[in-house]
């Protein structure tokens, strides 16, 4: 093992290291006692405690970003994305955006509660609200504890707009929910597809669903009548970027709408885990990536400044930008979105209220 770097390899893992967090005192450190064979742990197991939110809506400024609020049904993910922005976040809960993130979980089972008594505050101004752009909604613990579900089941039932994003399969268990929603004007949905190289799929999100099952997502939902935006999100250069062209013409054949993407973002701990993850999969080309990437950010792996964290700044970034909107015209994928309805919601009953005769 690698004592100075913590890093070693976890069979169906991604991250590379569990360096504790930045609010963290102390630091742990991996020391090689002799009885490990060669540099692989054995397979680390999921782990899901339970929180009890005391709300569960999110409310958001950021002036780059086209929605106010979110909900997490979990902290945590274990599709285990590399590269997931979402990571530093697992700091706050003591934990470590390595390792951490993708096996110690946390589901609220009582957010759909939770959320049905704040959708009926008196002082609520209904939104659309965005499930997804924290940690996927339908990640494999979904199956198990339906927090999803149950929020997507409020919403229906007030007339609330929502737009969600996944790379789970698992979506399409809810197509009875969704497909009303679809069809009243209340749901968007965007499928996250970063390769179509099943291989390079498993090597940087190794428990998401492969590529060609998300086009086959793609396909479901949109044959059920909801809209669909397929997300070639995040763009790697070098390694992804690619590959723009050959996703987003795959996600229109498989029914998309719209499209959309997102550059490569290494925000606090993410930025280590993905250069250690490319010195271990990718070492001829590492240095290259992250040339491209500090080129993009006045010289650092990662600038946070709204407008420009999402897409980076300079030539590479243009050209990306531009090889994009060349794409979707060609693929009629540009057309902008209709807005969804707001003027269907009904705020739920509050808890306790007993429903009045007329």
């Amino acid at each position: 093992m690698d004592n100075e770097n913590q890093r070693f390899r976890v069979l169906g893992r991604a991250a590379g290291s569990n360096h504790v967090g930045r609010f963290e005192a102390h630091q742990r450190e991996v020391v090689d006692d002799g009885w490990a064979r060669d540099d692989v742990l054995p397979v680390l197991r999921t782990q899901t405690d339970i929180e009890v939110p005391r709300s569960v809506i999110n409310y958001i400024k950021s002036p780059d970003l086209p929605f106010d609020r979110s909900i997490n049904p979990y902290r945590g993910c274990e599709h285990g994305c590399v590269y997931c922005f979402a990571r530093p976040s697992h700091a706050y809960l003591g934990l470590s955006p390595g390792l951490d993130f993708e096996t110690r979980l946390i589901a609220r089972p009582e957010a759909p509660e939770v959320l049905k008594r704040e959708l009926a505050a008196k002082k609520y101004k209904v939104a659309p609200i965005a499930i997804g752009t924290n940690t996927d909604p339908y990640q494999p613990i979904e199956k198990k504890h339906e927090i999803m579900r149950g929020c997507l089941q409020v919403l229906s039932d007030a007339g609330h707009p929502v737009a969600i994003v996944t790379k789970g399969s698992l979506i399409e268990r809810d197509i009875d929910i969704l497909g009303d929603m679809a069809r009243r004007g209340l749901v968007r949905v965007g499928i996250s597809v970063t390769t179509l190289d099943a291989k390079l799929s498993r090597l940087m999100e190794p428990r998401a669903p492969a590529p060609q099952r998300r086009l086959q997502v793609i396909r479901t939902l949109a044959g059920a009548g909801i809209p669909v935006r397929v997300m070639a999100s995040p763009m790697i250069p070098a390694l992804t970027d690619p590959e723009m062209e050959s996703i987003l013409a795959a996600g229109r054949d498989a029914g998309a709408r719209h499209a959309s993407w997102i550059m490569l973002r290494l925000p606090r701990e993410v930025s280590p885990l993905v250069q250690e993850w490319l010195a271990d999969h990718f070492p001829d080309r590492a240095e290259r990536i992250m040339s491209r990437l500090r080129e993009m950010h006045g010289g650092r792996a990662y600038d946070a400044t709204w407008h420009r964290r999402m897409r980076g700044e300079g030539p590479y970034a243009d050209i990306v930008a531009q090889r994009f909107q060349v794409a979707v015209k060609r693929l009629g994928l540009g057309r902008k979105a209709p807005p969804m309805r707001r003027d269907l919601f009904r705020a739920p009953l509050d808890v306790g209220r007993q429903m009045s005769f007329l």
